[in-house]
């Protein structure tokens, strides 16, 4: 990789394998909940590990916003949390790119007797916030944003809850994390039905921290009940996360010659669907569960097959731009059901990935909310706008390094966007391709 015309710009060479171990940035969804819930609690709470993506630093300032007071060393972050402490902030918070920063931070504050405004850059400003909006007012909460979609900046007033039932008309846990964390305040139960489980962090911190919590599951779906509850103080130590881990292990896939491992990687089940598609499709892929819920993940360079990918099978949608690359370089067709969601993450992910796929020279195209990849002709450089989402700027980087020749040059335009998520993931690119 090399830096062309500013930071903005990369540039990407194929033809290299990739070898060795990378240790990965903080989950980061974990890092998020671990903040707000530390916010909440009453006392000292302690978390190790947390993402150092820009994502996360938004969230953090907003809890220092909001009156907690937090400290940062350099083997954990402290947090001095409880009720009593928090107040309406002096400005708005600007949560930048971060959807479920913002998303989450409605669902505390409508908790809170308090009123704040929540923004965000341009690319938060378009996406949707009725989709939290709705159930919290519901709840009792004032919230207003603009147009129909509630778009930020949002305006929030908060407190006197009353508890709901309430099905997520998607699969969605930022959602459902909303709803749990307005519930800790509300009176009565608070019911959500997620028909399709999503990642389920938010319940369990909740529980290990003294929530009045209940989850059940009913046939394939999950019940969570939440009642109002005060929260106790904690010691968090965050996981790699896997979402981040799909760039290398797909890496390790479908570039020829290599050997990628990433270490202590959480493994719930909810995270890790990614790793049941590339196997199906072939991949050479391996877990190593150390303890409970946390190992270390290895993959080999495969030849791959087309497969069907379901929704449900990666409810969060993080990782269809990576896998839409191992798509391009596998033979026959691969489809994508049920992803119209993409169309409403950091961009236009569902077009971008059809972009993204077409710049490398292979064949793409949506029917409906399906994704259909038609691969086994290689990838050829190209030129990609990443248009300020990480997650297509990472998905292009791989497919770079797994075009053929070290001529093959491929320009990403926009890299800056990694920064959100994953700010060293162009030193771990060089790492791993100079081990060859």
């Amino acid at each position: 990789m090399t830096t062309a015309s500013g930071p903005e710009t990369i540039r990407v060479n194929g033809g290299r394998a990739f070898e060795g171990s990378v240790a990965l940035p903080g989950d980061k969804s974990i890092s998020h909940r671990a903040l707000l819930l530390a916010a909440l609690a009453e006392g000292t709470s302690t978390i190790a590990g947390l993402s150092d993506g820009d994502d996360v630093r938004r969230t953090l300032e907003a809890v220092r916003a909001l009156g907690a007071e937090v400290e940062e060393g350099d083997e954990a972050t402290v947090v001095q949390g409880g009720r009593s402490r928090l107040h309406s902030p002096n400005g708005p918070i600007d949560l930048g790119n971060s959807g479920t920063g913002m998303r989450l931070l409605l669902g505390v504050v409508a908790g809170l007797p308090v009123t704040a405004n929540l923004t965000g850059d341009a690319s938060l400003r378009g996406r949707p916030m009725d989709r939290v909006a709705e159930p919290l007012g519901r709840m009792g909460a004032h919230l207003s944003g603009h147009g129909s979609r509630c778009l930020p900046p949002v305006a929030i007033t908060g407190g006197k809850l009353h508890g709901i039932e309430y099905t997520p008309p998607m699969a969605s846990a930022q959602v459902k994390s909303a709803v749990l964390l307005a519930g800790l305040s509300a009176k009565g139960d608070t019911v959500v039905h997620e028909p399709v489980p999503t990642r389920a962090h938010t319940e369990e911190m909740l529980a290990q921290m003294g929530a009045d919590i209940t989850i059940s599951t009913s046939g394939s779906g999950r019940t969570i009940r939440i009642r109002r509850s005060d929260l106790s103080p904690t010691t968090v130590s965050v996981p790699g996360d896997p979402s981040q881990a799909a760039y290398w292990i797909v890496a390790g896939v479908v570039v020829p010659g290599s050997v990628v491992t990433v270490a202590d990687i959480h493994l719930g089940a909810e995270r890790t669907g990614f790793l049941d598609v590339l196997k199906r499709m072939g991949g050479n892929v391996t877990v190593d569960e150390q303890v409970a819920g946390l190992g270390s993940i290895t993959s080999r360079a495969s030849s791959l097959t087309g497969t069907v990918i379901h929704a449900e099978e990666i409810p969060s949608l993080d990782e269809v731009p990576i896998l839409a690359v191992a798509a391009a370089m596998a033979t026959g067709q691969s489809r994508f059901t049920d992803v119209g969601e993409l169309r409403v993450k950091e961009s236009d992910r569902l077009s971008g990935t059809v972009d993204l796929v077409t710049a490398f020279g292979g064949t793409a195209w949506t029917e409906g909310d399906d994704l259909v990849i038609s691969g086994g002709e290689g990838l050829q450089p190209g030129i990609v706008d990443a248009r300020g989402d990480h997650r297509m700027a990472m998905a292009a980087a791989i497919a770079g390094a797994a075009c053929p020749s070290p001529t093959d040059v491929t320009t990403i335009i926009g890299w800056e966007t990694v920064k959100t998520s994953y700010p060293r993931f162009q030193q771990d690119f060089e790492a791993l391709a100079a081990a060859k």
